[in-house]
């Protein structure tokens, strides 16, 4: 018979160790923490019968502990000991899905025994989580979807950075869900309670995205008409999310740094620096490294971000989660639009866990919901699949013209079809872009929200010319 596994959260050495003692005689088998976040980090690594934590605890506490396990481990039940003995106390950690709470001081027989009968009544994975038609389990870490091997990883790295305030920088291609993993950083540290403030870098010309960050004081400038607090000092206390940091402008870049290193800000048209206490978490679908060698980004800035990375994988690096997240959609827009969709046509299914998704979880979904939409009967078919616009001359899919014959030519293929397929979208984008602004390049950048720098470096690289283009 299998030892029956133990995981002992208490910040108390001498409760941690005598509680080890205690039922490591009875034959059970034994894990210590002395808090919340070492325990979350051996979760992700182990599996446990049972867990039993201190209610208070620095840092996280048991309630925190109680809601990472639900989320984690849902089926693994969780014994609260407090010293604390209330029926507030004892009520909430039961509404909150705790399998039960003991008080300080304990006898060993008694507590083992409740031990016993906690995991006897346990019911088994299958039945705590929601299962899939062909019988896998769907997981998911807050709003992330996926268990696949690749996002188990992000979601270890975000736990163990949420314990921290160290810079975080977070890359990946559009879709691959950036801002999510932004919120459940913030939602996993201590900060949790305090603002998360989020801020899309390309959406604002530079001096308002300075005036933004910092704020401003009754007429530092023209229309300043009062003063305006910044979204650092908004954030104060908590987490601010930059998105698409790429985006900001060089001598916004400078002062950026200057809040990062001095964790103190000067309002535009102030004299008084204003001290700021957050945590700073960055994102972006560039290559910081590669625009500081090309002089687009400050080299100093991208260190200073780049303290703890976190690679969010695109959806073709994932392909185990495809199958659970078209069910997930599914689900999603069957019951939002009020149809009865029954299943997947099995060449669809198949086909739609092969495609490359150059536009990430994103594409993903809005092929799925545009499909609920479109679908006439209880079944989606091929022709309820759209991957492009037609109408703005979007090529279709591709077909193999050869299979590959060993893994290397397989790889091969597979990164020229996603180069094409990344390379006519932004093509399309552009161009379309600047047909709605007459070519003027000024206007097409200001339309679609990207620096004038950016768009012209986005028509370089896909060789679009003003005199060139214009005319096709």
């Amino acid at each position: 018979m299998l030892q029956q596994r133990l995981l002992i959260i208490d910040d108390e050495a001498v409760i941690r160790e005598g509680l080890k003692r205690i039922f490591e005689r009875e034959s059970f088998s034994v894990e210590i923490c002395s808090g919340g976040y070492g325990a979350i980090e051996l979760l992700h690594k182990q599996e446990f019968d049972l867990i039993i934590s201190d209610l208070k605890m620095p840092g996280m506490g048991g309630m925190e502990v109680l809601k990472a396990v639900q989320t984690l481990n849902p089926h693994t039940p969780v014994i609260l000991i407090t010293g604390f003995a209330t029926v507030d106390t004892a009520v909430e950690a039961m509404k909150n899905g705790a399998a039960d709470y003991i008080t300080k001081p304990f006898e060993p027989g008694p507590l083992v025994e409740k031990v016993r009968a906690v995991i006897a009544q346990r019911r088994s994975p299958a039945e705590d989580l929601p299962v899939t038609e062909d019988g896998g389990v769907r997981q998911g870490f807050h709003q992330f979807i996926g268990e696949s091997k690749e996002m188990q990883k992000v979601y270890h790295r975000i736990m163990r950075v949420a314990a921290t305030n160290s810079t975080v920088l977070i890359t990946g291609e559009s879709g691959t869900g950036k801002e999510l993993a932004a919120r459940a950083i913030h939602d996993n540290s201590p900060r949790r309670d305090k603002p998360f403030v989020a801020v899309d870098c390309s959406s604002l010309a530079e001096t308002l995205l300075e005036s933004e960050l910092f704020g401003h004081v009754k007429g530092s400038f023209t229309g300043a008409i009062q003063s305006k607090t910044g979204l650092f000092k908004i954030a104060d206390g908590g987490t601010l999310f930059l998105d698409e940091v790429s985006n900001i402008s060089l001598s916004t870049q400078a002062k950026l740094l200057r809040a990062i290193q001095e964790r103190k800000i000067t309002p535009i048209g102030g004299t008084q620096l204003v001290p700021v206490d957050i945590h700073l978490v960055a994102a972006t679908n560039k290559n910081l490294k590669t625009m500081s060698h090309e002089g687009t980004f400050r080299e100093d800035l991208f260190f200073r971000l780049n303290i703890i990375p976190i690679e969010l994988p695109p959806l073709r690096e994932r392909p185990a989660d495809i199958p659970i997240l078209i069910r997930h959609f599914l689900i999603k827009y069957t019951g939002e639009i009020g149809k009865k969709i029954t299943s997947i046509a099995p060449d669809v299914l198949s086909f739609l866990e092969k495609y490359a998704y150059p536009g990430n979880v994103r594409e993903l979904e809005n092929i799925i919901e545009r499909a609920v939409v479109l679908a006439e009967g209880e079944v989606i078919r091929n022709e309820d699949i759209e991957l492009w616009d037609s109408s703005e001359g979007a090529p279709e899919p591709t077909l193999i013209e050869r299979i590959p014959l060993n893994v290397e030519e397989l790889k091969e293929m597979k990164r020229t079809i996603r180069e094409h397929a990344m390379d006519a979208l932004e093509s399309l984008f552009v161009r379309n872009a600047l047909e709605r602004n007459g070519w003027n390049v000024t206007r097409a950048a200001e339309e679609t929200g990207i620096l004038r720098p950016n768009f012209q470096g986005m028509m370089k690289k896909l060789g679009i010319s003003i005199k060139s283009d214009k005319c096709l």
